[in-house]
């Protein structure tokens, strides 16, 4: 059968009989098999409310998606309308120091757009992440430390309401709106169609990773976190326990071996004074590599080692607060560092500095110091889930005298966790305004606010 129903004269509806079904509705992350109602990708505006309106008529929920790295936690779409935002390009002002992105747009499209005028913008770290979900979840870039979270430095949002209006969103127009799509998960209140945001004349920072062989995680994870918590706002930094997969793109020595890893970037210093930054634990130990030194922005995206394109994978995350000694042995238990598996990563996000201080006009993204959590498997069958949510679930349990409890939307992969990603004040305050703009609970979000 083929696909029939137009809402334009360009976009289709694609129904689950329809050929173009499976690679329609496919996910960047391969191990969820989301199984919307329907699907239909929208290159416009119109055809974005057009999809809206087919979705009003025929009593469907609206899940916005650009990639789908975050779609586990969209949970059941059976009764929902995926619409995938492909809505393309980056328009860089040079002399505002400022990007207009349509809401298909990557993090590579950006970067790749500014850093010939010097620019850097406040990206992920996987160059195929989307712009939009990765920002109005916060976003933590490898400068967050120093200017905050990449939502902190949006200036207007362009969506589409549950009644099918176009809303240009900034601080003057709009406000209440303006402050929950800075952190509140966007697709809880529209279909965003454009963003913009700003941008920073950083062309260089000091930047790199230093990797050891797994059987000296505990001196570097103890040197590391002492150290963290006490570095300066300017550097950056994130340690994992990893065992890279032996697939394309990773170097032979290190395929299905266990590591530990610690990458970040410094801003603003000297190459001597940035040395001098990370030397408290970049000298622990024997490393396998060393690769610190002046890197252009752009070269901040390869990183962190992400993959390089689509892959079956099932993760969670929370925060942790802060990590003494005995919270440090709790983690190597539970971690396990000499075989990470059924794990391929654990990892510490470095928090603090401008993510942690209150700033004034601020979104309803939650300020956070001490670690963020993440754990990752891979999962190439069914069957592969459980033991990954297992390890993940002794991670949990083991940190929890340390854990504050909270998410982070961006992190939160395993299902609705929105009372524990904002405080009490903030999460009514965000009911409060979905139901202004979503009266009838249209929008399906990955973070979903309903009580």
């Amino acid at each position: 059968m083929t696909d029939s129903t137009l809402i334009s004269s360009a976009a289709a509806v694609v129904h689950p009989e329809d050929r173009s079904y499976d690679e329609a509705r496919a996910a960047w992350n391969l191990a969820v098999d989301q199984r919307p109602a329907a699907v239909v990708t929208a290159t416009t505006v119109e055809e974005v409310r057009s999809a809206v309106a087919y979705a009003a008529e025929h009593g469907l929920r609206v899940a916005p998606q650009t990639t789908g790295h975050h779609a586990a936690a969209l949970g059941d779409l059976s009764g929902a309308l995926l619409l995938r935002t492909a809505l393309g390009g980056v328009d860089v002002d040079v002399s505002a120091q400022t990007a207009r992105v349509g809401a298909g747009a990557v993090w590579a499209d950006v970067v790749n757009a500014a850093a010939p005028h010097g620019l850097t913008a406040l990206s992920g770290s996987a160059h195929d992440v989307g712009v939009v979900g990765y920002t109005t979840g916060g976003g933590m870039s490898w400068l967050a430390r120093q200017y905050g979270y990449a939502c902190d430095h949006v200036t207007a949002v362009e969506l589409v309401t549950a009644a099918g209006d176009l809303l240009r969103v900034t601080a003057e127009a709009h406000p209440d709106l303006f402050w929950a799509l800075r952190g509140g998960c966007g697709a809880n209140f529209g279909v965003i169609t454009a963003m913009e945001f700003k941008l920073f004349a950083i062309p260089e920072v000091f930047a790199g990773m230093t990797i050891w062989p797994a059987a000296q995680a505990a001196d570097v994870l103890r040197a590391w976190t002492a150290w963290a918590e006490q570095a300066p706002d300017r550097v950056t930094t994130s340690l994992r326990f990893l065992r890279p997969p032996a697939m394309p793109g990773v170097p032979e020595p290190l395929q299905d071996t266990p590591v530990v890893v610690v990458d970040g970037a410094v801003v603003g210093a000297t190459d001597e004074e940035s040395a001098a930054l990370v030397s408290a634990w970049r000298s622990v130990g024997t490393p396998m590599i060393d690769t610190w030194g002046p890197t252009p922005t752009a070269g901040l995206l390869p990183l962190h080692m992400d993959p390089p394109g689509p892959v079956p994978s099932r993760g969670d995350g929370f925060a942790v607060e802060t990590l003494d000694d005995a919270g440090v042995q709790a983690l190597l238990q539970a971690a396990q560092p000499e075989e990470v598996a059924p794990l391929l990563s654990v990892e510490l996000r470095q928090l603090g500095g401008a993510l942690g201080r209150p700033r004034v006009g601020s979104g309803a993204v939650q300020r956070r110091s001490g670690f963020g959590l993440f754990a990752v498997g891979m999962c190439p069958f069914p069957e592969a889930a459980a033991p990954i949510d297992a390890r993940i679930d002794e991670l949990r349990s083991a940190l929890a005298p340390w854990s504050s409890g909270q998410v982070s939307p961006n992190f939160d992969e395993r299902g609705d966790d929105a009372p524990s990603a904002f405080d009490a004040a903030d999460l009514a305050r965000l009911r409060a305004i979905a139901s202004q703009v979503d009266p009838r609970g249209m929008f399906h979000a990955s973070l979903r606010l309903a009580g």
